[in-house]
């Protein structure tokens, strides 16, 4: 395979497992490109993202600029034959995109035209959807409007949350990189123009959206498995935050107010809401760790309680 020389534009440890895979399959990455380090955690430390932890590994030269579009001149000493996203978290302008000699691409996590944005994974279980997949696109100016040059389906299982979807993305991207770049590169892909009529969107999931709804079992569960494990979905106990990282269908039955926990004993956390009855599995206080729920009820005691 021709050494052709790769940028790798990426955050989160979604895009880092790429990146390393791309590395470990003897592609030619000789620049990345990431997000500012963040302050985290509770001891307010100073963190790099996960795609500036691999390039360290492998001693890659590794840029964290604010804002890309307005600080990329440093891109032009590399010459790169191609621009890769994955989970960046900017939107690049066609000054960016033109510093390539191929057409820059892009690893979305959807079955594009669906879902466009920044939230897919966490849309697709918000919709209930079995399937889901990854697109190789070109990156153009409008947010995943570029043609699609490959593509792979996942299948979501009932049990899948954010966590473990994200790790079948990952690994689905990977292997889609690694059989259609050189592909790509050698000229032998044909790019199909998405849809318009079809495209659908997702943006960022906002704080305020974490607190759950008590309507129907299912969307309530979705939107659950949406933000497990992270950030994690909530309801409140008077002004503490509970927060819900799983949940399963009970009953149909309707027997006490919406919000109610009816039955709070050994494995069971019973939970009314507006068209039956959930099953609370995992949840979590503030301060404490993360349990399930016959250790929760070991320590705390919700029933007959009101979650809001």
């Amino acid at each position: 395979m021709e050494k052709n020389s790769i940028i790798f534009l990426g955050t989160p440890t979604i895009s880092a497992y790429v990146l390393e895979g791309l590395i470990k399959n003897n592609f030619n990455v000789v620049a990345c490109i990431t997000k500012e380090d963040k302050v985290r955690g509770r001891n307010n430390e100073i963190k790099e993202s996960d795609v500036a932890l691999i390039a360290k590994k492998y001693n890659i030269p590794c840029y964290k600029p604010h804002k890309l579009n307005l600080e990329c001149d440093f891109i032009d000493q590399y010459n790169p034959d191609l621009l890769l996203t994955f989970a960046y978290g900017q939107i690049l302008s066609t000054k960016v995109l033109a510093k390539c000699r191929y057409k820059p691409l892009n690893l979305h996590a959807s079955l594009l035209p669906k879902y466009r944005g920044a939230a897919p994974i966490q849309y697709a279980l918000l919709n209930g959807e079995k399937e889901t997949g990854v697109s190789l696109m070109e990156m153009v100016k409008e947010m995943d409007a570029g043609d699609i040059y490959a593509s792979a389906t996942i299948n979501i299982d009932k049990d899948d949350n954010y966590t473990s979807l994200s790790e079948k993305i990952s690994r689905c991207s990977l292997d889609l990189a690694i059989k259609n770049l050189p592909l790509y590169f050698e000229n032998k892909l044909t790019p199909i123009k998405q849809d318009e009529t079809k495209a659908t969107f997702c943006p960022s999931i906002k704080k305020d959206e974490e607190h759950l709804a008590l309507d129907s079992c299912q969307s309530f569960i979705n939107k659950i498995r949406a933000l497990s494990f992270t950030p994690g979905a909530y309801l409140l106990l008077n002004d503490e935050m509970i927060k819900i990282y799983k949940a399963s269908y009970f009953n149909d039955k309707i027997e006490g107010d919406i919000g109610k926990v009816i039955f709070a004993h050994k494995k069971n956390i019973i939970l009314q809401l507006n068209d039956g009855q959930v099953r609370i599995e995992i949840l979590q206080r503030p301060g404490k760790k993360m349990m399930d729920a016959a250790s929760f009820n070991n320590g705390f005691k919700l029933e007959g309680m009101i979650l809001r």
